[in-house]
């Protein structure tokens, strides 16, 4: 990351958001208490964030990832990488035009002003050996088929937007389901991003359908590659870290959801020393500040490890800019960036020596003065042209929700 010095300003290269679920910002603080289960935790959490989804008219999800970008914005993050699977109406049943719900998405992100890859996401069952789940049918589509022709139709819809394919995980699609996909998006230039070793739960069904742990798999079947972005990466053997390595796939590390649902901490040190870049996304968006997310990785594996300085302060910069561009299939954006105020009380005092690092470690979003995307300023003085309109219908949604 190239940070240029203009008085008591900053240039900073605009941050890269590789994985974001915009409608999950609706549920911010709303998941943060004990369930009638006897122990919480990612899936206690997960229900909550499908009764929700399954409320969201289109309008409504327009709304909410226009919040979730303009929040984006105002930290310094000029792209997200929205992976999105939302598809259906809450019962199941197809719209009219299957993608209207990624429209709606992208309009928001036209709107607000911020680059947008789409990553559609395939979703096709509740779980290896587990009966249909009616809370996921707005996430389904059931054939490869299918999928391969409305991601078509929306690259037909938005040619001017860079889209991306997203097999959600193993446990949501059989092995055959993602392999077609994957041959689809290699064949397009698509990069290809997936959930991976999130949960030990997840490792156990992987384990119990194929023989063999999440990236294990996609090694041996030839579905790991440099379009690859592992999302989360957490639960990895040695071996796996091998095998990401030897393919030249990456890892999106999102250390905020990571910590929000007790995931576990992504195992950036093994993943970096191996060659594996590591990026960052801000996933459900509990928090939406990437800076932050940098340094929580870090300070997760000083806590594991009891000891200070495991990543290099580069590596995590890099991981906030280029292996964000490049896990998106995006080239450099040099008109991408933002303004910081190195009078800001989080920045003050640095020098040129300790620039970088005090962006890294100490920097607030109040630092984050002016933004641009692709040479056209959206924030001014720490504030978006639409900022008051935008929160005021975020408002009324959340107020209707409840």
């Amino acid at each position: 990351m190239q940070i240029r010095v203009e008085g008591n300003r900053a240039r900073m290269p605009g941050l890269v958001n590789v994985h974001s679920h915009s409608f999950q910002r609706l549920i911010r603080a709303r998941t943060e208490h004990r369930s009638p289960a006897r122990e919480d935790s990612f899936w206690t959490w997960r229900n909550a964030m499908y009764r929700v989804a399954n409320l969201l008219t289109p309008e409504d999800i327009y709304h909410v990832a226009r919040m979730a970008f303009l929040e984006m914005l105002l930290a310094g993050i000029t792209t997200v990488g929205e992976f999105h699977y939302l598809h259906n109406a809450p019962d199941g049943s197809r719209y009219d035009d299957p993608n209207l719900l990624a429209l709606r998405v992208a309009q928001a992100a036209e709107d607000v002003g911020i680059r947008i890859v789409l990553l559609r996401t395939a979703y096709a069952r509740a779980g290896w050996n587990l009966p249909a789940n009616p809370l996921q049918a707005r996430f389904i589509t059931s054939t490869a088929e299918a999928f391969i022709a409305d991601t078509e139709a929306l690259r037909r819809s938005l040619p001017t937007v860079q889209i991306g394919v997203a097999p959600h995980s193993v446990r949501a699609l059989p092995l055959e389901y993602i392999r077609e996909i994957v041959l689809y998006a290699r064949a397009s230039g698509m990069p290809v991003h997936m959930h991976a070793a999130e949960q030990p739960a997840e490792i156990e069904a992987c384990i119990s359908e194929h023989e063999a742990r999440p990236i294990e798999l996609l090694a041996r079947h030839g579905i790991l590659d440099h379009s690859f972005t592992a999302v989360h990466a957490i639960h990895i053997t040695s071996e796996e870290v091998g095998m990401l390595a030897a393919a030249h796939a990456g890892v999106c590390a999102c250390p905020t959801t990571e910590r929000n649902l007790g995931d576990g901490p992504v195992p950036a040190d093994r993943l970096l020393d191996a060659g594996v870049p590591v990026c960052f996304g801000s996933d459900s968006n509990a928090q939406i500040d990437l800076l932050e997310d940098a340094r929580a990785l870090e300070y997760h594996l000083r806590m594991e490890k009891l000891r200070r300085a495991i990543l290099r302060p580069g590596s995590l910069l890099s991981g906030l800019t280029h292996a964000g561009q490049q896990s998106l299939g995006l080239a450099e954006q040099p008109n991408d960036y933002a303004i910081l105020d190195l009078n800001d009380a989080s920045l003050a005092g640095s020098d040129a020596g300790s620039l970088a690092t005090a962006i890294l470690f100490s920097a607030n979003r109040t630092a984050v003065r002016d933004v641009f995307v692709n040479g056209r300023q959206v924030i001014e003085s720490g504030r978006h042209f639409a900022q008051d309109e935008i929160v005021r219908e975020f408002r009324r949604l959340c107020s209707r929700i409840g």
